[in-house]
């Protein structure tokens, strides 16, 4: 009985040590200081919008990111910095969205913020 006991003592361990492993493994790949931001573009009829660029663009550096949305009028920016404001603006043809802004002071670590396309405001 002894050794039956050592065996599972010692099986439930090596569990235990594999499920912190892989826990300490995910929390090395997440950076502290970074957040993304994604959401869906739609039309003036509520309608999901492909192939409109979404412009994301950092305040701080004024360097400007672009995504096209997929199929579905999704579109999804990561890896950005939390101690910068973003400013979100999508694009197609003559129609344009107003321009959302992402705070330093929105804590989210994956914000959702969808745009809605305006014709005549390019």
């Amino acid at each position: 009985m002894t050794t039956a006991r050592f065996l599972l003592a010692a099986v439930l361990l090596l569990n235990v040590g594999g499920v912190l492993n892989a826990y300490q493994g995910k929390r090395e790949k997440e950076e502290p200081n970074t957040r993304s931001v994604e959401g869906f573009v739609r039309d003036q009829n509520e309608a999901v919008v492909n192939t409109a660029v979404v412009q994301l663009k950092n305040t701080k550096t004024l360097q400007i990111r672009s995504f096209i949305t997929r199929d579905d009028g999704r579109y999804q920016f990561h890896g950005l910095s939390t101690n910068i404001d973003y400013e979100l603006r999508a694009e197609q043809g003559d129609s344009s969205s107003a321009v959302r802004r992402l705070s330093v002071f929105d804590s989210r670590r994956k914000a959702v913020i969808n745009l809605k396309l305006e014709p005549g405001k390019k």
